[in-house]
């Protein structure tokens, strides 16, 4: 395979890669870093990469897995979950920093979430992906992802909503 045909194939998903890395590892540095080597570890199967059927699936399976191994990693004392990719540049300054605030509660909700129901919300409500593409990545049935998608919500939702009745901060 030449140079060109892997960047073709491999482009149209490459920030998907990095958004999950960054979903599962916060710093954009350490999400450069894991995109980089799982672009490096799909080059060096480059002559067997036309034999996978879903090379996008395969390639944010070996990100997920790369991601989870730095988590486990003595390094891992330094990671959070983060994602902050929302901009409205027709916002009050008070309503800019409410929602900053809120953004900011979900992640620390979302960071109690076991990794997996972290990873399975990142691929279906931040990166669309349906449930047989996050079966592949996360190697589950659909139903087993539906439920983890579905209790996941369920916590964000609860925890939303007793910050809002109680006024916790």
């Amino acid at each position: 395979m030449k140079q060109a045909d892997f960047l073709h194939m491999i482009l149209p998903f490459k920030d998907k890669l990095y958004r999950l890395a960054k979903r599962l590892l916060v710093s954009s540095e350490e999400a450069e870093d894991a995109t980089q080597e799982v672009l490096l570890k799909l080059w060096s199967k480059k002559t067997k990469i036309e034999t996978y059927t879903n090379v996008e699936a395969f390639a944010m399976t070996m990100t997920k897995n790369y991601c989870l191994d730095k988590l486990k990693s003595k390094q891992a004392s330094n990671l959070k979950l983060v994602h902050s990719n929302y901009t409205d540049e027709n916002t009050s300054l008070e309503r800019e920093l409410e929602l900053k605030d809120s953004v900011n509660f979900v992640h620390e909700i979302m960071n109690q979430l076991p990794d997996q129901q972290k990873i399975i919300i990142q691929l279906r409500d931040i990166e669309q992906y349906d449930f047989e593409e996050i079966a592949k990545v996360v190697n589950m049935n659909p139903t087993a992802i539906r439920v983890a998608l579905s209790r996941a919500r369920k916590y964000i939702r609860e925890e939303l909503t007793k910050k809002h009745n109680y006024g916790v901060s």
